[in-house]
């Protein structure tokens, strides 16, 4: 058996899968072909009910069929008819609810793009290493910095727990939400990312995604009032943000917008129709082998119909659902380890230039220390 130069078998390495982000990957191999799954991700459990009622249905038409000498079957050409309709509603309703949760995708994106943005130009523009014109940066300008990175954070919680209906809610990954008991207690995620004080408004109907963003529009007009960044790049910054809360309210949109009652209604009945028909049309020509054959059709048709119906909301804890958990604890991590550098670079460089702008201070000599001590004359 070869082995690698890491030690490592390449039979193993065909089988593990590249990590793109640390948390959102596959923490383990996969080892069973998709064929052969029907727990994890897979819709049978949905479906079990239906397909069994329809198989159940094609076993009393064959016995009867069988009772009465053959004369309760019906003529297979109404088949293609029927089955050119069903074809062309599940289609219809497949293309509609992965456009839901490919859009739903694309608006995360769009949200993580923003934030990396606007985290970066705050970090980058708000601290400034030249102090040969002006002192250092004060430690409240420095630590408003910081709690605005992190309530970019938690933008990207509140947004997460917005879309699950889960406002104001405890939340972990792999626990149980547990509604909170009023709006002054916050979820562990949001312990370290609010500021101190906050107050939720989300049983007075404001988003929370949506109050923080107010945060963050303050932030940006006080940096151009400490002049920290002109005003081309205070309207870019305000673009930014508003662009995720554009994203914002397209998720929303797809969260609180669903497939149309009528459609549904008509497309059940649709399925359950030639559901029903198909054992008549089948009868005669299969006898037993109408019950497998029915079986097949109705779990592949419904199976279709499940899939569009988990799709339509995208934003859920199931395993075909978007990995929101996986993606904010991805943004999370990135953001705040990007906040701990800025942050180490800071203490470096106010150390290193407060040193440099007290010794320029110092250099005019002492003229400028008595000039400071004068009394004002007109």
């Amino acid at each position: 058996m070869a082995i690698t130069a890491n030690g490592a078998n390449p039979s193993q390495k065909r089988h593990r899968r590249t990590r793109t982000f640390p948390f959102q990957t596959r923490r383990k191999p996969r080892r069973w072909p998709l064929t052969f799954r029907f727990i994890k991700g897979a819709i049978h459990s949905k479906i079990a009910v239906p397909v069994t009622l329809h198989t159940l249905f094609a076993a009393l038409i064959v016995i009867l069929n069988r009772k009465v000498d053959h004369h309760i079957q019906l003529p297979s050409s109404i088949i293609p008819s029927l089955s050119i309709v069903v074809g062309l509603m599940l289609v219809f309703r497949n293309q509609t609810s992965y456009d839901r949760f490919w859009q739903g995708r694309n608006h995360i994106t769009t949200i993580a793009t923003s934030v990396r943005n606007l985290t970066r130009q705050f970090l980058a523009a708000s601290h400034n290493a030249d102090h040969s014109s002006q002192p250092p940066t004060r430690p409240a300008e420095l630590a408003d910095t910081e709690q605005t990175v992190k309530t970019l954070v938690a933008m990207l919680c509140a947004l997460k727990y917005h879309l699950r209906a889960d406002w104001g809610a405890y939340a972990d990954i792999n626990a149980t939400a547990r509604p909170l008991l009023n709006d002054h207690d916050n979820p562990p995620e949001y312990s370290e990312l609010l500021p101190p004080g906050i107050i939720r408004l989300d049983s007075r109907g404001l988003g929370f995604t949506l109050q923080l963003a107010v945060l963050v529009e303050g932030y940006i007009k006080r940096g151009f009032a400490r002049g920290w960044w002109h005003g081309p790049m205070s309207s870019q910054l305000t673009v930014q943000l508003n662009t995720l809360i554009s994203a914002y309210g397209s998720m929303e949109t797809i969260r609180l917008t669903p497939i149309p009652v009528a459609h549904l209604i008509h497309q059940k009945q649709v399925l359950a129709l030639f559901g029903a028909i198909l054992p008549f049309a089948t009868v005669a020509d299969l006898d037993w082998w109408t019950i497998p054959i029915v079986t097949i059709v109705v779990f592949t048709l419904y199976g279709i119909d499940g899939i569009a119906w988990e799709l339509e909301d995208p934003f859920g804890f199931d395993k075909i659902d978007i990995p929101l958990d996986a993606i904010i604890e991805d943004l999370r991590a990135e953001t705040l380890v990007m906040l701990d550098e800025w942050r180490s670079v800071v203490d470096t460089e106010e150390e290193q230039s407060g040193l440099e702008w007290g010794k320029e201070w110092f250099k005019e000599g002492p003229r400028r220390r008595m000039m400071s001590n004068l009394p004002f004359q007109d």
